[in-house]
């Protein structure tokens, strides 16, 4: 108890503003002492304690979050909670009630000393009928590897939302562990087996805001410039490494840092990888997770290194941009997020379009790749798009994102969002005569609110104008608030580049982009679409629309196991031997084959050769400035 106290009190110190009054229990006062111990885990478990000091009020509640910031999705990490219980000074219980889902209400609170429960993990219940949150905001508890999202471990008390937080983390001393969140002491036991680290947050936010990683880790720090890259990587069949990984987030980052010039960085910057091995409970919502100051990735274990590393450069440089916005330039609704009754802002055509945007253009902009496949990109964009409602106001959208018809056409805030922003970069280096652009755009926002400083919603959009150009309001007014579809060759047609059609290369489940599977519901099935007939592999191999696809080389296709099993197919190489089994109307159809490239029937941006003297020069300002 005194050791527990001792490191509160040090948490208070160092933030406390010299207050001469000596500390007291009441909870408003002290930290919220938190603890999980990783060395007690039981049925695949972790044990939580949460001390929150005295309480004045006789009813409080405890709430873990249903939202968390940057999934626009429900993820209600209270189901993931059992054995709630909470005790008086006695070591009595207390009664407890269930509000919901994620909220506890604990009753006769002037006499509760703490609260304990268990924690289950969301990874490897993901292929099941629980619903569980997007795996690199979900959690994973077993002996080798601790994926420790803490906002899925420790909640908030409503009457404590701007309390500081100590938190315990017990595990073996063997065990390596990586967090950006400010560590106050390292304690080993007597036999020196238990280190129990201390870290101290300043809020809530804090908690949520800085993810973990415990286990069997492969770990490697590195400077970037003036940030210390630190990169955690857990392989489970030790198929990847962090040294091999290290080369190509350096150039990455290095890139990113150029691009975007004096925009302020942070000092560190953590990213944590976890790569799934594809087994029936591994993970399979691949992609990544924003923080201030790191990531948490989820990737296949079995991609090649170079597939592996384009991933990395594609979805850790879309997280690393999140500094820019929403972390440095946000609406309140994102700065004074509330976790359990959360409202959304109009705005994620500028959240997460214009950050892919940026994760797109400055590969090109820093020569990391050629000018061609940068156009590949953006038409993949434009087919992508094609897939989702044209008509839609991304403001609407935006505001609305947990609701149908608007949440099924979220992923769409990743395609035609990020042609959003570049129709806007084009607009500014056209009026500005290649001068400015959508990064000066954001550099000036940042300058304007900055992270600390949120922008009234509603009144952004008429900021924005103010400060670039009618012909951007327009656009805004027109395309994004607006229900017109971009007629894109306009502002190719600025550039100097156009949309042609040809036979063009495509993978093994998607044409230029757009899915050729689906799955249905009903029947727990996956089927090729109509757009099979446009993939040649497939065409010449048999395949038919509303063919059902019962196993792919031995391994049967579940909705469940879809994204494992259909994502391996980017693995396939020429000449490997393939056999599908489907379902054609009730009657068995193999496939054996080997695997050739496929191609299909697309459109394909590319220079004009005949480019103007100003388009030219707008298209080199437009990449290159």
């Amino acid at each position: 108890m005194k050791r527990t106290l001792a490191k509160i009190s040090i948490g208070v110190l160092l933030v406390g503003c010299g207050a001469k009054t000596p500390i007291n229990d009441i909870a408003t006062s002290i930290p919220i002492a938190t603890a999980l111990d990783l060395t007690q885990v039981k049925n695949d478990k972790v044990p939580v304690v949460i001390n929150p000091g005295r309480f004045t009020q006789d009813t409080v509640k405890y709430s873990l979050p249903k939202v968390v910031q940057g999934t626009y999705a429900v993820s209600d990490f209270g189901k993931f909670v059992d054995d709630f219980k909470a005790f008086d000074y006695d070591g009595n219980e207390i009664n407890v009630t269930s509000e919901d889902t994620n909220t506890w209400v604990i009753t006769n609170a002037k006499n509760l000393d703490k609260i304990t429960y268990n924690v289950n993990d969301t990874y490897d219940i993901e292929n099941t009928d629980i619903g569980t949150p997007f795996s690199p905001s979900g959690t994973n508890i077993e002996p080798k590897n601790y994926v420790l999202n803490l906002h899925g471990f420790i909640g908030y008390f409503d009457v404590l939302k701007n309390n500081q937080y100590a938190l315990e983390v017990k595990a073996p001393t063997g065990m390596k562990r990586t967090s950006a969140l400010q560590k106050t002491s390292a304690d080993v036991s007597e036999d020196g087996a238990v280190t129990t680290d201390t870290y101290f947050a300043t809020r809530y936010f804090d908690i949520t805001d800085n993810p973990m990683m415990y286990g069997d880790l492969d770990v490697e720090e590195f400077m970037v410039g003036d940030i210390k890259i630190v990169l955690s990587i857990y392989s489970p069949n030790n198929v990847h490494t962090a040294s091999k990984i290290k080369e190509t987030v350096f150039k990455m980052m290095k890139g990113q840092k150029a691009y975007m010039g004096d925009i302020n960085s942070t000092p560190r910057y953590d990213i944590y990888l976890y790569l799934a091995s594809g087994a029936e409970d591994a993970p399979s919502g691949f992609g990544a997770l924003e923080h201030h100051t790191s990531t948490v990735v989820v990737l296949p274990e079995q991609m090649p290194d170079e597939a592996l590393a384009s991933a990395m450069i594609d979805v850790v440089s879309h997280e690393f941009f999140h500094i820019v916005t929403p972390l440095s330039v946000h609406s309140e609704d994102v700065h004074y997020f509330d976790y359990n009754q959360p409202t959304f802002s109009k705005h994620l055509w500028m959240y997460e379009g214009v950050t892919e945007y940026f994760a797109t253009l400055f590969q090109v902009n820093q020569g990391l790749v050629e000018e061609q496949e940068f156009y590949d990109k953006i038409i993949g964009k434009i087919q992508g798009a094609s897939s989702y409602d044209d008509t839609m106001s991304f403001t609407v959208m935006s505001e609305n994102i947990l609701e149908e018809p608007y949440a099924s056409n979220y992923i769409n805030v990743y395609e035609k969002g990020a042609l959003i922003g570049m129709c806007i970069d084009i607009l500014m280096r056209e009026e500005s005569g290649g001068n400015r652009g959508i990064l000066s755009l954001m550099k000036e926002l940042s300058l304007k609110y900055g992270k600390n400083k949120p922008f009234d919603d509603d009144k952004i959009i008429d900021e924005i104008i103010t400060m670039t150009y009618p012909s951007v309001g327009t656009f805004l007014k027109t395309h994004v608030v607006g229900k017109t579809p971009i007629n894109y060759k306009e502002f190719f047609d600025k550039v100097g580049i156009a949309i042609t059609s040809e036979k063009v290369k495509t993978n093994y489940i998607q044409n230029s982009g757009v899915l050729i599977v689906a799955g249905n519901q009903e029947k727990g099935t996956i089927f090729f679409t109509d757009l099979v007939a446009d993939n040649s592999f497939w065409a010449e191999n048999g395949a038919k629309p509303n063919d059902d696809i019962i196993e792919v080389n031995g391994t049967k296709l579940t909705l469940q196991n879809a994204n494992t099993i259909l994502g391996g197919t980017f693995q396939w190489q020429e000449g490997d031997d393939v056999v599908v089994k489907l379902n054609r109307a009730g009657k068995e159809v193999i496939i054996k084959t080997k695997v050739t490239k496929s191609y299909t029937n697309g459109n394909k941006l590319g220079v004009l050769k005949d480019s103007s003297k100003k388009q030219t020069v707008l298209r080199d300002a437009w990449l290159k400035g």
